[in-house]
């Protein structure tokens, strides 16, 4: 079975590309990436097709996750069907996500730092526009909330991320 998680960003290039190249990393390095299909989308489209911040880019460099190679795209109806874990990086994106899905999925979506209780927080916040220091905290962020994530499907599945 094939776990497929999709993050959700307001214009897909900062958290969501972030996000999706910690997961792709982390399932790479612990042998587990054919287990997954991760991908990011955007509540906004005004981004569509154009690659993540420069600093997005240069912060998930140092720990060792390419994002060079995505791009942004808009979140579809058929996303909240598709993905097992559609996970909003901020609760304006978990309303945009719960509003477009059908009636059926309306609850699939979920905070991404749900699996990360013990920071204590709901949101990434975005550091789009900010300092390199936004993007590294950014980035811890959602590295607590993959973590938390692979140990969630270990013990729910009994299968990856352990």
């Amino acid at each position: 079975m094939t776990i497929r998680v999709l993050f959700v960003s307001t214009g897909g290039t900062c958290r969501a590309p972030m996000a999706v190249g910690a997961l792709r990393t982390i399932v790479s390095r612990a042998g587990l990436a054919d287990w997954f299909e991760v991908d990011g989308a955007a509540t906004y489209d005004g981004h569509t097709d154009q690659p993540p911040s420069l600093l997005a880019i240069e912060a998930s460099a140092r720990r060792g996750y390419a994002i060079s190679d995505l791009r942004a795209r808009p979140l579809a109806t058929e996303d909240m069907a598709h993905f097992h874990y559609p996970l909003a990086m901020d609760r304006t994106h978990l309303a945009a996500m719960r509003w477009l899905a059908p009636s059926r999925l309306t609850e699939r979506p979920q905070m991404f730092l749900k699996y990360a209780p013990a920071l204590g927080l709901r949101d990434v916040q975005d550091p789009f526009g900010g300092t390199n220091e936004d993007f590294e905290r950014a980035l811890d962020l959602i590295e607590a909330g993959c973590a938390g994530l692979l140990k969630h499907l270990h013990s729910t599945l009994g299968g990856p991320g352990g």
